[in-house]
């Protein structure tokens, strides 16, 4: 009969065991062949240091100066002018002529020997300065609408509150009626000139009928004469709008 070892004597059992306690001294003595560390003999580290200073004792360090700088030269003076002209000596005589004075005395007469020339005499004749039309807000003196009396201002007002009223009385309302304008504010508007002889002109008139336009036209041509307006103390053309508005029922 086969004899067996006791199974709590058999090393086999604990051969994990002993692989890992061998890996963990193995390890252990690597670390402390890492962490060992080595110094230097102190002698030879002083021996070291006095050399290198040694060396930086005995070393030339050569002085740098800055460049010289020269200066820059002086300018030269310029030459004078008169230092560059020279005298020449005239050889030639210069003969010297005599210029008669071309200036005539005021006694004396001109005389004109061709009697030719008298024709291409032209006379001159002024030409009148042509003055246009003014509006009637920048006027110097606006036109007097006969019996306003005042200031320029007093005036001016008499004067578009005269004419209102001239429109007003002399216009026909009813005209607009027979028309058939539709229902609403119709305007008409109406440009005028008081001329520089006081009249009145140039009427122009735009409605929205031609009915309308010609009344309006005639009702302005009614208006009186004035004293015409002055620019500059001349009497010139003055220019007068005036809207005309109605309703049409």
């Amino acid at each position: 009969m086969e004899i067996k070892k006791n199974p709590v004597v058999a090393l086999e059992n604990y051969s994990k065991l002993f692989m890992l306690m061998g890996l963990t001294l193995s390890l252990f003595i690597v670390y402390l062949g890492i962490e060992y560390k080595s110094f230097d003999n102190n002698n030879d580290l002083r021996n070291s240091t006095s050399f290198v200073n040694l060396d930086l004792d005995n070393e030339n360090i050569p002085i740098t100066r800055p460049p010289e700088i020269t200066p820059p030269p002086e300018p030269q003076q310029p030459q004078s002018i008169m230092d560059k002209i020279e005298i020449v000596k005239d050889e030639k005589k210069i003969i010297e002529t005599l210029l008669k004075s071309t200036e005539v005395d005021e006694r004396d007469a001109i005389i004109i020997k061709d009697t030719r020339l008298r024709s291409d005499i032209v006379e001159v004749v002024e030409k009148e300065e042509v003055v246009e039309d003014v509006a009637f807000a920048i006027i110097e003196e606006v036109p007097i609408y006969p019996g306003c009396t005042g200031s320029r201002e007093e005036r001016k007002n008499c004067f578009s509150d005269q004419v209102t009223k001239h429109v007003t009385k002399h216009f026909n309302a009813e005209l607009a009626q027979e028309l058939g304008l539709s229902p609403g504010k119709q305007k008409i508007y109406v440009i005028f000139t008081i001329d520089k002889n006081g009249d009145v002109a140039n009427i122009m008139a735009r409605a929205p009928h031609k009915s309308l336009e010609k009344e309006a036209i005639r009702v302005i041509d009614l208006l009186p004469k004035m004293t015409p307006g002055k620019q500059r103390n001349k009497p010139v053309g003055v220019k007068y709008s005036l809207p005309i508005t109605f309703n049409v029922e």
